[in-house]
C-alpha cells in the first residue's frame, strides 16, 4: 500500500511539474495537467497520506490537526489553482488562501503539539518556513505580471501612437458638426488624463512618446491615485461623461445611423452602457502600462470616427 501511495505521489508531482513547464512556456495542455496534478494531490494522495499517517501515530487527539491540515492543503492548493488559471474570483480565493493557515492551521498545530513533550522544536521551525514560503508564493502570483506582459503593452501603446501620428497628418477635417466638436472635447480629456498619470510618474508627454518608459507598469491603482486629482470629480467620471455625450450625439444625428450600431463596439463599452455609472471603470483599475493601452487605443479610435466624418 506505501509503495502505491508513493508512486502516486511521485506520479502527481512530475504531472504538476511538467504542467508548470508548460505553464512557464505557453504550451497546450498546460492548464489540463496542472488541474489533473493539483486535484490528485488534494482530493487523493494528501488524503491517504494523512489516514496511514494518522493510523500509524495512533493518537486519537490529533485527529484534528490530521483534519485541518488536510483542509489548509486544500484551500492553499485552490487558491493557487484558481489564480494560475486567471478563474473568476482568483483574487479573492488566493487572500482566503494566505490567511487561513495563520488563523486556522498554526493555532491548532501549537496547541496540539506544545501537549507532545517529545515533539522536535525543528519541525515547528519547518512549518513557519513553509507558511513564510507560501506567503512569498501568494505574494509572487497576486503580482499576475510578466515581463512579456509589460513589453507587449509596450509594443502595443506605440502601435497606437503610430498611427495617432500618421491619422495627425492627414488633411484637417473642418467639419463644424456636433459630433466632430464632441470628439475634440473627448480627445481633450483622454489628453489631460494621460499627463496626469505621466506627470504622477514624473515623465513628460515627450519623453512618453515611444512608449516604454513608465517607472511603475506593472502597478495596480496608480492611474486612479493619479486621476484622482482631477477635483471633486469621481475618478474615471470626466471621461466617462465625455463619451456618453459623444455616443448620445451621435445617435441623434440622422446621418451617423451606422456610426450610431458601431460605436459600442469601436469604444469598448458594454450594451449597457447607458446605464453604468462608470464605462472606463474597468479600464483604468488595470495596470498603469495597459491603462495606457486603453487610453491610447481610445485616443487613435476617436481620430479615425473623426477623419470618416463628412
Amino acid at each position: 500500500m506505501k509503495q502505491k501511495m508513493y508512486i502516486l505521489g511521485v506520479v502527481t508531482v512530475l504531472i504538476i511539474f511538467a504542467g508548470t513547464i508548460f505553464k512557464v512556456n505557453h504550451w497546450p495542455l498546460a492548464g489540463f495537467m496542472i488541474v489533473i496534478g493539483l486535484l490528485t494531490l488534494v482530493l487523493v494522495f494528501l488524503p491517504l497520506a494523512l489516514i496511514d499517517h494518522y493510523k500509524a501515530e495512533g493518537k486519537r487527539q490529533n485527529l484534528l490537526l490530521h483534519i485541518v491540515i488536510w483542509l489548509t492543503c486544500f484551500v492553499v492548493f485552490t487558491g493557487i489553482l484558481f489564480k494560475i488559471l486567471h478563474w473568476p474570483f482568483a483574487n479573492a480565493i488566493l487572500t482566503i488562501a494566505l490567511i487561513f493557515p495563520y488563523v486556522v492551521f498554526l493555532p491548532i498545530f501549537l496547541v496540539t503539539t506544545s501537549k507532545n513533550k517529545n515533539f522536535n522544536i525543528y519541525n515547528t521551525v519547518f512549518v513557519l518556513l513553509l507558511l513564510a514560503a507560501n506567503s512569498v508564493l501568494s505574494a509572487l502570483l497576486s503580482l499576475n505580471v510578466s515581463a512579456e506582459r509589460i513589453r507587449d503593452s509596450y509594443n502595443l501603446s506605440r502601435q497606437y501612437i503610430q498611427v495617432g501620428k500618421v491619422l495627425d497628418q492627414l488633411p484637417a477635417n473642418d467639419s463644424k458638426s456636433r459630433v466632430a466638436l464632441k470628439i475634440d472635447e473627448a480627445l481633450k480629456v483622454v489628453n489631460e488624463y494621460k499627463n496626469l498619470i505621466l506627470s504622477s510618474e514624473g515623465i513628460s508627454p515627450e519623453q512618453y512618446n515611444d512608449a516604454g518608459s513608465l517607472l511603475r507598469p506593472d502597478l495596480r491603482g496608480a492611474a486612479i491615485q493619479a486621476l484622482s486629482t482631477t477635483g471633486n470629480v469621481k475618478v474615471g467620471e470626466k471621461l466617462d461623461n465625455s463619451l456618453k455625450a459623444l455616443v448620445k450625439e451621435i445617435e441623434n444625428t440622422p446621418e451617423c445611423e451606422e456610426l450610431a450600431k458601431a460605436i459600442p463596439a469601436i469604444l469598448d463599452l458594454s450594451q449597457q452602457y447607458k446605464d453604468e455609472p462608470l464605462l472606463i471603470w474597468h479600464n483604468i483599475t488595470n495596470t498603469l502600462s495597459w491603462t495606457f493601452i486603453y487610453l491610447e487605443g481610445l485616443e487613435t479610435n476617436l481620430k479615425m470616427i473623426k477623419t470618416t466624418l463628412l
